[in-house]
């Protein structure tokens, strides 16, 4: 799938990119919210985050916005529940009938970290479920 990225998310890319020296896979610029959202290559959050959260305050400071970090996965199971941490997911399942929706089934106590204030958290997953395995939507159970 071919993800369309602006000239900004782009600079942005390549800057997370060459200062902390990790693989970046996409990135949002979230106006609304104040935020860049950044999907990492697999496997390689921890160097992305850095010793005590370093590199994502560098980048923040940089930036002049928050940063959030989510880690790129094979499947689309995978990737919601990675786009919905730090919420506990304990399963996700693909529906296939009209729309491709997911069925992410989270902590009860986690409900509210998944959905985020005014549902940023869970607009950022749909989003980028969306672009990247062509989920249609998200819905927690």
């Amino acid at each position: 799938m071919t993800i369309s990225l602006s000239d900004r998310e782009r600079q942005f890319l390549a800057r997370f990119e060459d200062e902390v020296g990790v693989t970046v896979r996409d990135c949002v610029v979230d106006e609304e919210y104040d935020r860049v959202l950044y999907v990492v290559e697999a496997g390689e959050m921890a160097e992305a985050i850095g010793p005590g959260g370093r590199n994502v305050e560098r980048i923040e400071d940089d930036l002049g916005r928050d940063v959030e970090l989510i880690e790129d996965a094979d499947t689309a199971e995978a990737f919601v529940a990675n786009a919905l941490a730090p919420a506990a997911v304990y399963n996700v399942t693909i529906s296939e009938n009209d729309d491709r929706v997911a069925y992410a089934e989270v902590d009860h106590d986690d409900t509210g970290v998944a959905i985020g204030k005014d549902g940023k958290n869970i607009e950022a997953a749909r989003r980028l479920a969306d672009r990247h395995f062509d989920v249609d939507d998200i819905q927690l159970t």
